[in-house]
């Protein structure tokens, strides 16, 4: 018998890329419109700057108000001189989701984890508030997913790197993604059993808009929550494809309704419009809800 799954929280349809070492970047990225901003420590910084890099959004952490948009900084992995430095200073600013780059197995999670509770309770910063998103970014890291998922609570999304995934495969990236298919789809199925989000790679092609829309509509049909996005342009591309249709809205809505009133959070079948409606389908509604409710459509 089926259970309805943990349900994420909030939509994260388009993750921002940005270098955390742009002044303007830092105070104007959250005003594009996208669900979240990832400002970047790891390879958008060369390393003669990553200290000054550090301190420059933990400035901006202190001072801008990024309103509803949800931030996250790229740190670099621990087993690199600044990755613990990047914690250390970030958290205190304000901090409160991180990308784990090249994240290949749970232990790495682990060993975040142990030092987000270290600093969390150094700064009085309730134990726990601090957020990962596991960045899976080579062959290891996917045949892991599910364990690195799993490898934490505070994991609350995966991402999907497809540029240093064929990098390390030995693999060319093609427009067609053959070639990272199966990687993608264990990215996701990962994420489903671990009741989280899964974020597919980024598109680098930007003079290609009808390869990217395609790009966008395979992400939603394998089930990816949002996509990394390396421009402005393409938030709203992504953002109209993720948006549910109006039927499929009203739909949606009149079987999460009835499956609230028949609380059968732990399986079970309901009867909608002479359907018999099971948890799978409860799910997928619930999901497009979720959806219609970021995209403005519902309230």
């Amino acid at each position: 018998m089926g259970k309805i799954t943990k349900q994420p929280k909030r939509s994260r349809r388009t993750m921002l890329f940005s270098p955390a070492n742009n002044p303007k970047m830092l105070t104007m990225a959250h005003l594009y419109g996208s669900d979240c901003v990832i400002f970047d420590l790891e390879d958008a910084i060369k390393y003669s700057e990553k200290d000054a890099a550090r301190d420059l959004f933990a400035e901006a952490l202190k001072t801008i108000d990024y309103g509803e948009t949800e931030i996250f900084a790229r740190i670099n992995p621990l087993y690199t001189e600044f990755g613990e430095k990047d914690v250390r200073v970030l958290v205190p600013a304000g901090l409160r989701n991180m990308r784990l780059a090249m994240t290949d197995t749970p232990e790495q999670i682990k060993e975040l984890d142990i030092l987000l509770t270290e600093v969390e309770k150094e700064h009085g910063i309730k134990v726990g508030s601090c957020k990962i998103q596991a960045s899976l970014e080579t062959p290891t890291a996917i045949k892991n997913a599910y364990e690195i998922a799993k490898a934490s609570d505070r994991v609350v999304t995966m991402s999907f790197g497809a540029e240093d995934f064929t990098r390390t495969l030995g693999a060319e990236r093609t427009k067609e993604g053959k070639e990272i298919f199966v990687a993608r789809s264990m990215v996701v199925m990962a994420a489903a059993m671990a009741g989280i989000d899964a974020i597919d790679t980024v598109w680098a092609h930007l003079a290609d808009i009808e390869g990217f829309k395609e790009e966008v509509k395979s992400s939603i049909n394998m089930g990816f929550s949002g996509k990394s996005c390396i421009h402005p342009s393409q938030i709203k591309i992504i953002h109209n494809i993720f948006t549910p249709t109006e039927e499929e809205i009203a739909k949606s809505l009149v079987i999460v309704k009835a499956a609230e009133e028949a609380d059968i959070e732990n399986g079970g079948v309901i009867q909608v419009n002479g359907k018999m409606i099971d948890i799978p389908v409860i799910s997928k509604a619930q999901k497009v809800v979720r959806l219609a409710k970021a995209s403005g459509v519902i309230k």
